[in-house]
C-alpha cells in the first residue's frame, strides 16, 4: 500500500513539474463535458459541442486562466525559448588522422614466444 501511495505522489509531482497537470484536467473536463452531452445528443454532436470554443464549461474557462497566468509568470529565458527560430550548438569531431603505413615486417625473434632457459626438473630417484 505504501508503494503504491509512493507511486502515485511522484506521478504526481512530475506531472506538476512537467506542467502537463493542467492538460490532465482540461482532458478531463472534456471527457466530463462529453458525458453531459452524449445523455441527450448523438455521439457526433456531442463530440462537436464538446469541443465548440464558443460553450466552454467552467473548468476550461480556469484551465485557460491559468494557463495565461502561467505565461505572464514565466521567467523572461522561458519566454525566448518559445522564439521559433532554433539554435543549435554542436561541438565539432576531432580529425581522424591516419599515420603512414610501415611495409616492414616486425623482426622474427618477437614474434616467437621466449625460449625456456631453464632445465626441465627430473623427479628425485624413487628408493
Amino acid at each position: 500500500m505504501r508503494k503504491k501511495i509512493s507511486i502515485v505522489g511522484l506521478l504526481v509531482a512530475w506531472l506538476c513539474a512537467n506542467g502537463a497537470l493542467l492538460d490532465v484536467v482540461q482532458v478531463f473536463a472534456w471527457g466530463r463535458m462529453f458525458v453531459g452531452y452524449a445523455e441527450s445528443m448523438t455521439v457526433g454532436a456531442a463530440l462537436s459541442a464538446t469541443f465548440d470554443p464558443a460553450k466552454p464549461c467552467e473548468l476550461c474557462v480556469s484551465v485557460a486562466q491559468t494557463k495565461d497566468q502561467q505565461e505572464k509568470q514565466a521567467p523572461a529565458e522561458l519566454l525566448r525559448a518559445k522564439d521559433p527560430s532554433l539554435v543549435l550548438a554542436c561541438e565539432l569531431p576531432a580529425a581522424i588522422v591516419f599515420s603512414a603505413l610501415t611495409r616492414e615486417w616486425p623482426a622474427g625473434p618477437a614474434l616467437a614466444p621466449p625460449g625456456r632457459n631453464d632445465p626441465v626438473p627430473v623427479p628425485p630417484p624413487r628408493v
